[in-house]
């Protein structure tokens, strides 16, 4: 900047104030206090108040109405469908018909089975005839023992072709009583495989059946819930739609192997008197009371690591900084973790922000006054 020029006319000890002034800023400026160091701002954070109780929590799960007891009916020998006389929905009885298959050729096979029966038995009666003449001439002497030997052999043998052609009459029979396929049991019929005139193999499912004689209540449940589960735990069972229609049941079966892609294992839940409402294949929802064990639960989100160990942010109430605690963790549930050691109870414990926090930080809590 152009210094201001001096009016000719100005007094003389006016131009030594003027050149003067620039000084005396410098000076003051450089006399000025040092800038004030910057204050640390108490960080943010949310936090819970540790409480001991028990966390016997209830455990709620979605399932589906089954058959305790199910069996696919099919047909013991192969051959055409000539008639189906069931169909899903059915209710069926121990002696109801539910198909047929076209019994021609097992008649047949009756029939030469009967056949040869009645011809063994007119062969056994001719040497049934020839073995006790034969006795008798041995008897009188009128006859060698080597004849007689021979007439009790052949008696043998042909009373042998006469057991065998029995037996082929009782499997011919029994062929033709498989041509009609019947259940055994009461029941109803929940899915079917064939139609009429197709031609089906032995032991191919025709009909799938649901005993009459229990349900149960079906759920695929975690492994976490399975450890947490009491020995035999009471499970109360309700409808989805009418929650008022209940049941009681109890574990009858756990799968021993998880599905591969859920991980979870079926557990079939046997009914006590389920009440008629509870159709197969209705959507239910069990409810299970976990063993209540001593811990503290706290939110996932409190948990962080140090020295390889789970640990938590602890805040002191008298100067409100925070310190890191290990801790044992019992049992990792959706959302929250249960605390077997390292909290005692009253604790308050830092719930978000926990990356962000160093050992002796000053903190403010959420919902309290500045």
């Amino acid at each position: 900047m152009a210094p201001c020029p001096i009016h000719p006319n100005a007094p003389r000890g006016w131009a030594f104030t003027v050149l003067l002034l620039p000084a005396i800023a410098m000076l003051l400026s450089g006399c000025e206090p040092k800038a004030k160091a910057k204050v640390v701002e108490a960080r943010p954070v949310r936090t819970i108040t540790a409480q001991k109780s028990g966390v016997g929590e209830t455990v709620v799960l979605t399932g589906q109405i089954n058959a305790e007891n199910e069996a696919a009916l099919a047909f013991r020998i192969g051959g055409r469908i000539i008639e189906r006389l069931a169909g899903v929905g059915d209710r069926i009885g121990p002696d109801q018909v539910l198909a047929k298959l076209d019994p021609q050729n097992e008649l047949n096979g009756l029939r030469s089975a009967q056949a040869a029966l009645s011809a063994a038995e007119g062969q056994l009666v001719e040497v049934t005839n020839t073995f006790d003449r034969q006795r008798t001439l041995l008897a009188g002497g009128f006859t060698t023992q080597v004849l007689f030997d021979q007439a009790q052999q052949a008696l043998r043998t042909t009373q042998s072709r006469v057991d065998d052609a029995q037996a082929q009459l009782h499997i011919a029979k029994d062929r033709v009583s498989y041509t009609e396929l019947k259940a055994g049991f009461t029941g109803s019929i929940t899915a079917r495989s064939a139609e009429s005139g197709e031609v089906v193999q032995p032991g191919q499912v025709i009909f799938q059946v649901a005993r009459q004689d229990g349900r149960d209540a079906v759920f695929d449940v975690p492994a976490q819930v399975i450890r947490s589960a009491p020995p035999d735990p009471k499970i109360t069972v309700a409808l989805t739609d009418a929650p008022a229609v209940t049941a009681v049941g109890h574990v009858r079966q756990v799968d021993p192997q998880a599905d591969p892609i859920t991980r979870t294992f079926r557990v079939r839940v046997s009914l006590v008197d389920p009440p008629a409402a509870m159709f197969l294949g209705a959507t239910v929802t069990g409810r299970m009371q976990l063993e209540s064990t001593p811990g503290i639960s706290i939110p996932a989100s409190a948990l962080t690591r140090i020295n390889d160990q789970p640990a938590v942010w602890i805040v002191d109430p008298a100067n409100l900084t925070v310190s890191l605690h290990n801790v044992a963790v019992q049992r990792f549930d959706p959302g929250t973790v249960v605390v077997s050691q390292g909290l005692d109870g009253g604790e308050i414990v830092v719930t978000a922000g926990v990356q962000a926090l160093h050992p002796g930080q000053k903190v403010r809590l959420l919902g309290s006054p500045l």
